[in-house]
C-alpha cells in the first residue's frame, strides 16, 4: 500500500464504524499475471499495522465467502450469461488495435481499470451474428470477449463528495465485461460482488467517478439495487500525478521500516483530509467521535512524510 490506497482506506473505515456499519476487506485479485506473491499478506499486514480492522474478509471469512475475486469466477459468468440471454451483452472480436484504429473519437474514460483506459469502443461487433463474430476471433487466435451493450445511456446519480455526476461525453459505452483470456472485468465483477455481499456504501478513489455510471447501468440490467457512493480526493505526487506504480510513491512497509509509528502516518492522513491537525500523531479509532464524509478536504492533495 502506498499513502493514498490508505488514506482511501482510512476514510472508508471510518465512514463504517462511525455509522455502525460493516466493514468489508475483498481482494480484487482478477488479472492473475499482476498479482505478486505475498501482496495479499503485505496489504492485510498494512492495514493492521496502521490500526484499520474489517468485519469480513479473506483471512476472517463472513457470511459471503469466498472474498477473493479469483475464487468468485462462477458467479460473474452467470451474470454474463444472463446479460448475453436478455441482450444486453455481446461478442467481440476486436482486439485493443481494432479499436483504436476504428474509432472515430478516442476517450480516456480515466476509470481505473487497465481494460477501461483507451478509445471509445465504436460497436463493430455489436448486432453481429455470435458464430460469425466467433469465427473472427478463433481465425485470429483467440475467444472473443463480451461486451456491455451500454446504448449510449444518460445516467445520473449523486455522489456524496461531487454532488450529481452525470455518465461522460456519448453516455454508456460498450465496455468489457470478460477479456478474451476469459477474465471477467472490473467493471462487471464489483458490480456482482457488492450485489452479493450487500454492500450499501462505496467509499472509493475520486479515480473510479468516472466507472460509476457503467456501473449503475450494470446494476439496472441485472435488476440489483445501486449502493450509495462517494468518490474522495486523491494523493498526487510532487509532479501533481496520481500515486502509482509508474510514480514510484513511498509505500507504508517502506514508513515502517524506517521506524515510523502507526499514528504518525495516521495523523498525517487524517491531516490532509482535513480531520485533524497538520502532523499531529493520532489513532484511527481517536478520528472515529464526530466523524462525518462531508467534513473532508475536498481536491487532490499532496502527502508526504519526513
Amino acid at each position: 500500500m502506498h499513502l493514498g490506497n490508505a488514506r482511501t482506506a482510512l476514510l472508508a473505515w471510518l465512514d463504517a464504524r462511525a455509522a455502525g456499519g460493516t466493514f468489508l476487506l475483498r481482494i480484487e485479485d482478477l488479472d492473475r499475471p499482476r498479482v505478486q506473491p505475498g501482496a495479499e499478506a503485505a496489504l492485510l499486514s498494512d492495514l493492521a499495522w496502521l490500526g484499520i480492522d474489517w468485519d469480513e474478509g479473506p483471512d476472517r471469512g463472513g457470511p459471503f465467502a469466498p472474498y477473493r475475486q479469483s475464487e468468485r469466477a462462477a458467479r460473474y459468468d452467470a451474470a454474463i450469461d444472463r446479460l448475453l440471454a436478455e441482450g444486453s451483452a455481446f461478442l467481440c472480436a476486436c482486439s485493443r488495435l481494432d479499436v483504436a484504429r476504428a474509432a472515430s473519437a478516442p476517450h480516456d474514460f480515466g476509470a481505473g481499470a487497465g481494460e477501461d483506459h483507451g478509445p471509445r469502443y465504436p460497436g463493430t461487433c455489436r448486432g453481429r451474428p455470435p458464430a460469425e463474430v466467433r469465427a473472427r476471433a478463433a481465425s485470429q487466435g483467440r475467444n472473443p470477449a463480451i461486451r456491455f451493450d451500454g446504448r449510449a445511456a444518460q445516467i445520473e446519480f449523486i455522489d456524496e463528495i461531487h454532488g450529481r455526476v452525470a455518465a461522460g461525453p456519448g453516455g454508456v459505452d460498450d465496455f468489457v465485461l470478460r477479456r478474451a483470456d476469459g477474465a471477467a472485468a472490473y467493471q462487471l465483477a464489483v458490480v456482482v460482488d457488492d450485489a452479493a455481499m450487500q454492500v450499501t456504501r462505496v467509499v472509493r478513489g475520486d479515480d473510479l467517478l468516472a466507472s460509476t455510471a457503467r456501473q449503475i447501468a450494470l446494476y439496472r440490467a441485472l435488476a440489483l439495487t445501486p449502493p450509495a457512493f462517494a468518490h474522495v480526493p486523491l494523493v498526487l505526487s510532487a509532479d501533481g500525478e496520481r500515486l502509482a506504480k509508474r510514480t514510484r510513491p513511498a509505500t507504508i512497509a517502506s514508513l515502517r521500516e524506517r521506524g515510523l509509528l502507526p499514528e504518525a502516518v495516521v495523523g498525517a492522513l487524517a491531516g490532509s483530509a482535513g480531520l485533524a491537525a497538520p502532523d499531529r500523531p493520532t489513532s484511527c479509532r481517536a478520528l472515529l467521535g464526530g466523524f462525518r464524509l462531508a467534513a473532508v478536504t475536498r481536491g487532490p492533495v499532496g502527502l508526504e512524510l519526513p
